[in-house]
């Protein structure tokens, strides 16, 4: 009796430290939003949000904050990378899930993840050395009269081999997810391999597919130094994949040191910031969401 009552209240001490733990993480990321509010706080009171949102002037000098060019860039780079690394990562997990033997995934599940920890700022020296000169010197040629090679494309691509790992594994576990009865009843149908695969499995797994890929655009959204490093940062819309841009996450990290000179630089800054966690918070909170309805669903 005695050892019941110790355990029934090791069991609630961890309940309750677990519920602490979680509240804690949710506090700090409350008091992250709160402070980015509250320092980007004057470009809500002093400027007009149409003009901070849908024009490209950046002059902080001349008080003129237009974060179009900025927004504009990210979303260019982050849908380049999810273009290029979609396709790959699926093709990808399909051969590693349904195809290949239990050797040869011993063998890259491991580089998979060896991958999905190297730093960005590798994977940003890798895209100077030979993303940029690719394009530069080999693709920019057939398109345009001149491209330095520092572009939304080679941010694109770097991006997308950062993200590839990451959607793999995503969606490796959603296909392992997805019970072997539903494979065998399609197979005693008659169906081959590739049509089970089709019409059952990626069926079946489209709610997590579309929660990788989302989880995959968050990460695209924040990377810095990567993106930093390959994009070029002319404050200038691009007009095509072949010019440089400048993403947000390059705008904070490249004028941190100069704003503490300028208050209201510091708030355009932070206002920037504060943009970025929103959307990021709203792509990771709604992948969780399609994740919790994929699980309750087999779990039924």
């Amino acid at each position: 009796m005695r050892r019941l009552k110790y355990r029934l209240l090791k069991e609630k001490i961890a309940r309750h430290y677990m519920l602490g733990l979680t509240i804690l993480c949710l506090t700090i990321l409350f008091v992250i939003g709160l402070v980015l509010l509250s320092k980007a706080f004057p470009v809500f009171r002093d400027k007009d949000l149409f003009k901070v949102f849908f024009t490209s002037g950046w002059r902080p000098f001349k008080g003129e904050y237009g974060f179009l060019t900025f927004i504009f860039s990210t979303l260019n780079v982050t849908f380049i990378a999810i273009l290029i690394a979609l396709p790959f990562s699926l093709l990808t997990s399909i051969y590693l899930s349904e195809y290949s033997t239990s050797r040869i995934k011993r063998i890259f599940n491991p580089i998979i993840d060896l991958l999905s920890g190297i730093p960005p700022v590798i994977y940003g020296v890798w895209g100077t050395l030979t993303v940029v000169p690719l394009i530069s010197e080999k693709i920019a040629p057939h398109f345009v009269d001149f491209s330095t090679g520092y572009s939304v494309l080679a941010g694109g691509i770097v991006l997308a081999i950062m993200i590839t790992p990451l959607i793999i594994s995503i969606t490796n576990e959603v296909f392992a997810a997805i019970p072997k009865d539903i494979r065998e009843a399609s197979w005693s149908l008659g169906a081959t391999k590739w049509e089970t695969v089709k019409k059952v499995v990626l069926r079946k797994s489209l709610p997590g597919i579309i929660a990788a890929v989302v989880l995959a655009i968050s990460r695209a959204f924040g990377e810095t130094i990567a993106v930093l490093m390959v994009c070029g940062n002319v404050t200038e819309l691009p007009a095509s994949i072949f010019d440089s841009c400048y993403p947000l996450p390059a705008l904070i990290a490249n004028n941190y040191g100069e704003m503490m000179s300028l208050p209201e630089y510091e708030a355009a800054l932070m206002f920037s910031a504060l943009l970025l966690f929103i959307i990021i918070v709203i792509f990771n909170a709604g992948s969780r969401l399609i994740l919790n309805r994929v699980s309750k669903r087999y779990q039924q």
